[in-house]
């Protein structure tokens, strides 16, 4: 077969043998797309009797490209057996036996369908789908499952997560072929169908304009310095509502808020951003009256409830961070990025909206802000039980030409205003990569814990940098942390979760940090491969407080219960320590431990506390 054509991840590629004489396929030249060459065999296939040439031909019209498949499944045997039966029908089917490369092997293959199994180590189907459904331009690839599992309900649940079809093994290859070959065929005919009325500009589920339409009419509008305006809009809950209701039912809630929203707007374009916000362009109006139509847009929204099940509805809230164009953003990405970042300001405030007041001296003033050298401060973080790992919090500090020393708290956001968030950590990161390298023969082992923002995570370029940065470096992925805030988590969790699944296999741990509980926050600890939690700092002052320590003890229970370490911080007296200890967290940090400084020497062998 056409190792050509298979995605694999060890070393040498895979193919599928060449099936044997009368085989069903009636194997023969012209059933093979040109891309994929005959493999060299001792003996010819037998001939093919005509009429299985008519039936295989009637699954693809003539002329038509080949069928294009993606099959992902770990089991080596099962991808070949696939592979075979779908090459001997004509179309080309890739092998994808890793789920860290499925998303690139869609990227690169552009597949017609995707064949997927249930159960695969890491991440399995359902879990893949979803991640795959959250991207707008892969909403409508058909998935369809190839199983052994005979549950009914797992049935149910697959195809809930956003499955098109259950296939069940064993199954006949006629079968398999005739599955996958009418869903490419219908898919490809609705596509066409799309072309003749909305090329690609509208999602023909809704109507709405796609997010790629919409930015490139966002990037004329400035262009053009057309009057108007930009908003984000966020739906408020989505975790807690994908949690109670689950993907499907979700994704129909988010479909009839988008209608709500569009029409609400009406005539201007809006477009749905990622699983829970959308975008608005108001071309030709006064920015005076962005105020108006944002408060007009998020009434409607609310105002009726949305059928979530048949017998239950739900009433969606949103927040909105709106900017007028006149602000002078140098594309549609500087564009979206500001009332993203206001956006995340509005779901503070009363109203739920608010207004873009940045401007080029604030961003000068920022960037003066960030003009330093930046130095790592550290604190233990001490297990209570005692440990033999020498473990610490890094800290950014940022020294400036006049000797000032300024904090996390005014670096970051500045450089978050500036746009130079993802320098910044970059940055802090290749730092404490440094320090593991000197530190890596050290005893007891160190471990780095590396507050790290979304925005930086979710840059395509950045995981692989971190993997080759810890290979050049030789630095084990287990020694380091990386630590995520719990509001950076709740509004982007499915980047998270796609970063996560990048750099575990290198051994890199998470932290879920300032914890705070709620029903979105709980769900969090089970949908991410979190090791830590570091609860918020309000809780140092459960020792004063019967309430306070009920809550501690009830989130440290959930955490453990989904297989978490939890960490308390800021803790500054012993009375603090024995009120955390008792209410049965894993590790302490705080000035009674030790406080920050500059060099990493505390004595965690012989740490009691």
């Amino acid at each position: 077969m056409a190792t050509n054509d298979t995605v694999i991840s060890s070393a040498r590629p895979i193919r599928a043998e060449t099936p044997p004489a009368n085989y069903w396929q009636r194997w023969s030249v012209e059933n093979v797309p040109a891309s994929i060459t005959q493999p060299e065999q001792t003996q010819a296939p037998a001939p093919v009797p005509s009429a299985a040439r008519n039936e295989n031909s009637n699954h693809q019209a003539a002329g038509e490209a080949p069928y294009r498949v993606l099959i992902v499944e770990d089991d080596r045997s099962q991808a070949l057996f696939a592979q075979s039966v779908l090459h001997g029908a004509g179309m080309q089917a890739i092998v994808q036996m890793e789920v860290e490369g499925v998303q690139q092997a869609i990227t690169e293959h552009r597949p017609d369908l995707i064949l997927m199994d249930l159960h695969m180590p890491g991440l399995d189907g359902m879990r893949l789908t979803a991640l795959i459904r959250q991207r707008p331009d892969q909403q409508l690839l058909p998935i369809v499952f190839l199983t052994g599992d005979m549950d009914p309900e797992r049935q149910f649940e697959v195809l809930d997560s956003g499955a098109d079809d259950f296939l069940t093994k064993p199954i006949r290859p006629r079968h398999l072929v005739a599955a996958v070959s009418n869903r490419i065929r219908r898919s490809r005919q609705q596509a066409q169908g799309r072309s003749d009325t909305a090329p690609v500009m509208n999602n023909p589920e809704t109507g709405l304009p796609t997010r790629h339409n919409l930015m490139l009419q966002l990037d004329t509008a400035l262009a053009e310095r057309q009057p108007g305006g930009v908003m984000f809009i966020e739906v408020a809950s989505a975790l807690g509502l994908r949690e109670r209701y689950g993907y499907a039912a979700f994704e129909r809630l988010m479909v009839q808020a988008g209608r709500r929203l569009a029409e609400a707007a009406r005539p201007h374009l809006l477009a749905r951003l990622n699983d829970n916000s959308f975008l608005l362009l108001t071309r030709g109006i006064d920015e005076e009256a962005l105020a108006p139509l944002a408060g007009a847009v998020r009434q409607a929204l609310s105002a009726h409830p949305l059928i979530a099940r048949e017998d239950e509805s739900v009433h969606l809230r949103c927040a909105i961070g709106y900017a007028g164009l006149s602000h002078g953003f140098a594309d549609a990405g500087s564009a979206l990025e500001a009332v993203e970042r206001t956006a995340l300001l509005a779901r503070l405030h009363p109203d739920g909206l608010v207004a873009y007041q940045g401007s080029e001296d604030a961003t000068h003033e920022h960037l003066a802000l960030l003009d330093g050298q930046i130095e790592l401060a550290y604190q233990p973080i001490v297990a209570v039980a005692g440990g033999d790992t020498a473990q610490y919090q890094v800290l950014l500090r940022l020294r400036q030409s006049n000797g000032t020393l300024l904090s996390a708290g005014q670096v970051i956001p500045a450089a978050e205003a500036a746009g130079r968030i993802a320098d910044l950590d970059q940055q802090m990161l290749d730092h404490a990569l440094g320090m593991l390298h000197l530190y890596q023969h050290a005893t007891p082992p160190m471990r780095l814990f590396v507050s790290q923002s979304l925005r930086t995570l979710a840059r395509e370029s950045f995981a692989n940098w971190l993997l080759n940065a810890l290979q050049e470096r030789q630095v084990p992925g287990s020694s380091l942390v990386v630590d995520v805030r719990l509001g950076d988590a709740l509004v982007h969790a499915v980047t998270l979760q796609q970063f996560c699944t990048r750099l575990m296999p290198a051994g890199v741990q998470f932290c879920l940090s300032q914890f705070e509980p709620g029903d979105e926050a709980n769900a969090l600890l089970s949908q991410l491969p979190l090791s830590y939690v570091r609860m918020a700092g309000r809780f140092a002052g459960s020792a004063g407080s019967q309430k306070l320590r009920d809550e501690l003890r009830l989130a440290i229970t959930s955490a453990h219960h989904a297989g978490l370490q939890v960490i308390g911080q800021q803790i500054e007296d012993p009375q603090a320590a024995a009120a955390m200890w008792m209410s049965g967290v894993d590790f302490i940090q705080g000035n009674v431990v030790q406080s920050v400084g500059t060099e990493l020497n505390f004595d965690f062998q012989n740490a009691v506390l």
